[in-house]
């Protein structure tokens, strides 16, 4: 090869070995995660992770939510009361069940985001055990993604066994079922 050749040619072999190597890209990940309780007073609860680095700014996203009642007190089993968006603490994260993840692009993490504020500053006594609680919340990220969901009633208390549902529900996850 001549000199000039090499010259014109160094740049494009650059790019190709820069675009065909497997460098990743930024990204969201969205993981839909299931407690299943324990003798320690946690109720069964579902809730979303999301980490990776959003492509627009290179900002790194390391942030999970749940719904649940302000307070665990019987009147939650008697109907509405106080609701809060929570977050889990990241050392109990590592024994949750992951259900699945997808792969999110900026304006749906930033929908996701939206949706959260807005499950967070409802005003009111916005929580409901049989009909708006973490299993609702969690479902409403899974639609805003385009998921088929559903809300069968004798799932409602039982978050692994839902996010199992969603699962069977939405083939094209690839996702294998909890036992």
């Amino acid at each position: 090869m001549t000199r000039a050749f090499t010259r014109i040619l160094a740049p494009f072999l650059a790019l190709f070995a820069l675009f065909s190597s497997g460098v990743a890209m930024a990204a969201v990940e969205i993981h839909f995660h299931s407690f299943n309780g324990s003798v320690f007073g946690r109720y069964p609860h579902t809730f979303i992770v999301l980490d990776g680095t959003l492509e627009a700014d290179g900002r790194t996203v390391k942030e999970n939510y749940g719904f649940s009642a302000k307070s665990s007190t019987a009147a939650i089993l008697s109907g509405w009361t106080e609701h809060m968006v929570y977050v889990e603490k990241e050392k109990y994260i590592g024994k949750t069940n992951r259900h699945f993840s997808m792969t999110l692009t900026d304006e749906q993490y930033l929908r996701i985001v939206e949706e959260v504020r807005k499950w967070k500053n409802e005003p009111g006594e916005r929580y409901s055990l049989g009909q708006r609680n973490c299993i609702h919340f969690v479902g409403e990220m899974a639609k805003i993604l385009g998921l088929k969901v559903e809300y069968p009633r004798n799932m409602l208390r039982r978050p692994k066994k839902w996010l199992n549902h969603i699962t069977g529900l939405n083939p094209e996850l690839g996702a294998v079922r909890i036992k």
